[in-house]
């Protein structure tokens, strides 16, 4: 029997289509690429987090099910929720907790900003770049709050801000071709939703938490083994396939020509590295 639909906030119906419609194939056939590009922000996260044996945890944004199933092993008489948009990815969740042998898991397709949580479930939230997306951030996290139980942690990893991430960056920089292309907006629905720690303090205390802290982390991520690999997975995603339309044979040629020198001067012993920052946000529910 299919899945009834789950209940969307309008604000995130584009979201929705988004992540279960054709452009999520990328993510689930590239799924592990993906995450071991950021692997290097997880051991911040799951720090933070300080999960314990018998903790109820809710991973929110949890794709799939990367940080649910490092819950998972944390919380091992406890249990793990993981929420998510996109039952692609959920689905991909659930096999590979299956094939881990990780019982203490369950996955759940919902929208975080109006998902029926149970009041008070959970003594840990946490997220690893999956709240950047929220049409109304502040519905979201008030949402949210209302499942953690007082005195429980918030930990999640969000981006900064284009200037201090090189891995998207790049792509604005070397495939512009003379253009002035718009960048993703701080504060709008995107990678970079929760870049203003300010903008960011402001919700969480409207939302119910307090000692709501930032920590600068800065760590690289892995888009290539080497350059040839490093380029056929960047000149394959959606970003730079939207980048790169409208320009003619010449000018494409060219911006392409420029990313790819831009990876090799990235390449070492250790892959393709470019350089990325995040916001590792924690805070303590009232």
């Amino acid at each position: 029997m299919p899945q009834a639909t789950p209940p969307v906030d309008q604000a995130n119906a584009e979201q929705f289509r988004a992540w279960n419609g054709d452009d999520v194939r990328h993510w689930v056939t590239h799924i592990d690429r993906y995450e071991a590009a950021s692997a290097r922000f997880d051991p911040w996260l799951l720090g933070a987090a300080g999960i314990s044996a018998t903790d109820r945890v809710l991973d929110v944004g949890c794709g799939a099910g990367i940080s649910s199933s490092a819950a998972a092993r944390a919380a091992v008489d406890g249990h793990v929720v993981g929420l998510d948009l996109s039952a692609p990815l959920l689905d991909l969740a659930r096999r590979r907790t299956q094939a881990a042998g990780l019982t203490n898991a369950t996955f759940l397709q919902g929208d975080a900003q109006v998902h029926p949580f149970e009041p008070a479930a959970f003594d840990v939230v946490l997220s690893r770049f999956g709240v950047m997306f929220f049409g109304d951030p502040s519905a979201a996290f008030a949402n949210i709050a209302t499942a953690v139980r007082p005195g429980g942690r918030l930990a999640m990893l969000a981006w900064q801000g284009l200037d201090r991430n090189e891995w998207l960056g790049i792509l604005f920089d070397t495939l512009a071709a003379g253009r002035r292309l718009p960048v993703p907006p701080v504060g709008a629905p995107g990678p970079f939703g929760l870049a203003d720690p300010d903008t960011v303090r402001r919700i969480l205390e409207g939302a119910g938490f307090r000692r709501v802290d930032f920590a600068d982390v800065r760590e690289p991520e892995t888009v290539g083994s080497d350059v040839d690999d490093a380029y056929a997975f960047i000149t394959s995603l959606g970003p730079t396939r939207g980048l790169l339309a409208g320009l003619d044979e010449d000018d494409r040629a060219s911006a392409l020509s420029a990313l790819r020198a831009r990876l090799a001067d990235r390449a070492g012993p250790d892959g393709v590295l470019l350089g990325a920052a995040a916001w590792l946000i924690t805070a303590v529910r009232r």
